[in-house]
């Protein structure tokens, strides 16, 4: 059993910690809020009052917050996390917050003698709550070992991707690519077959028995069909993804033509419907043809 911390308890961080509790880990949470708190310390965890009582009762933390400067505001201060970690101890960073970002960050954690794991993760609120997360783990082999069994609490497809802090990032921005323009040609195809008369349920089925019928292609479309817009995957969160993934591209020098179009897709909808989730989109493209992609049976 090892002492384990969590700072965020949002979507992600509820679901990781109820797996790391059943994995049998003693665990210490904190979150800015405290209202998502309370069912974990009904579940066994023990609540902190600060980032800085996490690391004094923990020997590895999750972090899992939205952006970079919510992981500084963690770590940071008289009440981070860092002023309460002993040396030796790990941090694991699970946010999705870019490759310059992490490295930066990693400066920060290790100058105390703390480890760091680069760890960002793919799944969503479901893999979570599942702990079937896919884990893009960047760390030297060593930390990386010490740490897996924490993380086969939280993810069940872990993969060591390199033991340069911002290699976990790297793949993610990666992956977010490959999603982003996956979800933009769902949304264009849905809303092109409805507008020529196609059943949605018909392209349904078809795509799901091709090539790209994939869980993606399937789970957005069935949240389209049923209007559910809200309590998955909030927009925001791939958004977020696409501007790192850019943002790394333009570092690198490499020109990304569709994941550029699909982050506008993103913004528009970001824009228009904030406190909805990703297939949101599809509403923009609905209002550009004319049509409503929803059951028809």
């Amino acid at each position: 059993m090892a002492k384990v911390g969590l700072i965020g308890v949002g979507n992600m961080g509820t679901g990781m910690s109820r797996n790391i509790l059943k994995a049998g880990h003693e665990l210490t949470v904190y979150d800015v809020r405290p209202e998502p708190v309370v069912p974990l310390v009904k579940e066994g965890a023990r609540a902190a009052a600060s980032p800085k009582e996490v690391g004094a009762a923990a020997d590895t933390v999750f972090i899992m917050v939205l952006n970079v400067e919510q992981v500084k505001a963690a770590l940071l201060g008289e009440e981070g996390l860092l002023a309460g970690l002993q040396p030796g101890a790990t941090v694991i960073c699970t946010a999705t917050i870019g490759r310059s970002q992490v490295m930066e960050v990693a400066g920060l954690v290790t100058a105390k003698g703390v480890n760091i794991v680069d760890a960002p993760v793919s799944g969503g609120a479901p893999g979570a709550a599942a702990g079937t997360l896919t884990m893009m783990v960047a760390a030297e082999r060593k930390t990386f070992d010490a740490a897996k069994p924490v993380l086969e609490a939280v993810g069940k497809d872990i993969y060591h991707v390199g033991a340069e802090i911002g290699m976990g990032q790297t793949v993610k921005s990666a992956l977010a690519v490959l999603i982003g323009t996956t979800y933009a040609g769902i949304f264009e195809a849905l809303t092109l077959a409805v507008k020529a008369g196609v059943a949605p349920e018909t392209l349904r089925d078809v795509v799901s028995t091709s090539v790209v019928g994939n869980f993606l292609f399937r789970d957005t479309t069935e949240n389209i069909l049923a209007r559910n817009f809200k309590g998955q995957s909030n927009i925001g969160t791939m958004y977020k993804d696409l501007s790192l993934a850019k943002s790394m591209a333009s570092d690198c020098g490499v020109p990304l033509f569709a994941a550029s179009a699909a982050f506008e897709l993103f913004q528009a909808g970001k824009a228009v419907n904030p406190e909805e989730d990703n297939w949101t989109i599809i509403k923009i493209l609905e209002n550009i043809a004319g049509v409503e992609v929803k059951k028809t049976k």
